[in-house]
């Protein structure tokens, strides 16, 4: 029998799925490559089920023979090592970002005497669509929390977020950009006690009562459905962290930071002065070992953040440091400085991953911002958090409109500045 090889996600099967499983069976025993998660978060959003999940439900549709693996966004590898008679597609594929790769598989089936199938893509299905209807369905706490883990397996760097409200973390949530390599996007949402404290006009201060942070979280919570990161300070004292941890994870937030600075608390990135007073490792290590025994699930996660360069010590003892806290249970590592150089930064990431190749690395490049995400990634870089700037831009924006309504005596001006009541209700999921 010759062979069809068709490429899938199949994390939504719908008509037009089907339509081009019987069509590939008239030429042959379908072969079905299922595109890894790796290989769909490196091009879109991370798949709603897993790899091993997709997999049985389309090893079950009548006219699949075999489902292989896909372990790259691109046909080629796969049509080399399975040789198949032929390959088919939707005609959608002839242009926008897939229109390179059909060039390419063209040639090769050219090359190997094979055929390219292309069929009309099915009308009145649009995966957009459907992929924005089940988003729009929400997400449970625990397929949520599990999502940070998902993502630190199969993709970098994994993309983080600020939001400080219901509207800013809809724009996470659905801002896209496509480029040459895929679309591009945001996989996840950082929860800053900073931001979240500074948009209601208060000082960012530890005080601020967990219960208080959560009903703010809420909202956020309430219309996304990407994995939250959470500031949890310096996670107080360990009975004090234990209860946070329980409480996040039974909330389905995926993980918490918590760093390792005492004192009353000031912004790292503020000033210029060495004025940070650095907790013991024995101390620290403790309370990480607390939090980790409290969680209830493997999918939480508990990540140190070192504040050694900020205070002013060097990277060795930031590294003696982090050995400490992964031993303690810590699963992941955050490192901070204010050098704008981003030297340090650099030292010390690329020492760290020479001793721990699993471990997470986080960088905040707030102040060394001059660096790409794929520069931070070949230090060693796992996720990328922008730790501000939703909040940072909204002001000045706010600010821009109120002085325009003053200076002309009438909001006409302003127009320009402001997206129409239209859009907000669209944005708004369930506001049309």
């Amino acid at each position: 029998m010759k062979t069809v090889y068709l490429g899938l996600s199949g994390d939504i099967i719908h008509p037009g799925i089907i339509n081009i499983i019987k069509e590939a069976s008239k030429h042959g025993e379908v072969i079905v490559g299922l595109l890894t998660d790796s290989a769909i978060a490196s091009h879109k959003r991370l798949p709603y089920l897993t790899w091993e999940q997709r997999f049985n439900v389309v090893e079950n549709i009548k006219g699949v023979c075999k489902v292989v693996p896909q372990e790259e966004w691109s046909y080629i590898p796969n049509l080399k090592k399975y040789k198949p008679n032929a390959i088919i597609h939707g005609d959608d594929w002839k242009s926008g970002h897939l229109s390179k790769e059909r060039e390419e598989v063209i040639a090769l089936m050219k090359e190997m005497g094979g055929q390219v199938i292309e069929i009309p893509y099915t009308k009145g299905v649009n995966s957009s669509a459907l992929n924005e209807a089940m988003r729009s369905l929400g997400t449970t706490p625990d397929i949520r929390l599990k999502t940070l883990r998902r993502l630190i397996q199969i993709k970098k760097p994994i993309r983080i977020m600020e939001a400080h409200s219901g509207i800013s973390a809809l724009i996470i949530e659905n801002i896209e950009v496509e480029k040459k390599d895929g679309v591009h996007s945001f996989d996840g949402i950082w929860s800053s006690s900073l931001t979240d404290s500074a948009s209601k006009g208060k000082p960012d201060i530890e005080a601020v009562d967990l219960t208080t942070r959560l009903l703010d979280l809420a909202n956020i919570l309430e219309c996304t459905t990407k994995p939250i990161i959470f500031d949890g300070d310096t996670g107080g004292k360990p009975e004090h962290f234990v209860f946070t941890v329980r409480t996040l994870e039974r909330n389905g937030i995926s993980a918490v930071i918590i760093e390792d600075k005492i004192g009353l608390k000031k912004n790292s990135l503020f000033g210029t002065e060495v004025n940070q007073e650095l907790a013991s490792i024995e101390e620290f290590s403790e309370k990480l070992s607390a939090g980790k025994r409290a969680q209830v699930t493997k999918d939480f996660m508990i990540i140190a953040r070192l504040e050694s360069l900020i205070a002013g010590m060097p990277v060795s003892d930031a590294l003696e440091r982090a050995r400490a806290y992964v031993t303690a249970g810590a699963d992941g590592i955050m490192i901070h400085s204010k050098e704008k150089s981003g030297d340090d930064i650099k030292e010390f990431c690329q020492k760290f991953r020479a001793e721990y190749t699993g471990i997470p690395i986080i960088l905040v490049p707030t102040t060394y911002n001059h660096f790409t995400e794929e520069e931070l990634t070949s230090w060693g870089a796992t996720i990328i958090i922008y730790a501000n700037h939703m909040l940072r831009s909204s002001y000045p924006a706010m600010k821009n409109t109120a002085e325009s309504i003053l200076t002309n005596e009438r909001s006409l001006e302003a127009d320009k500045l402001c997206m129409s009541i239209q859009e907000i209700i669209e944005l708004i999921p369930g506001g049309k």
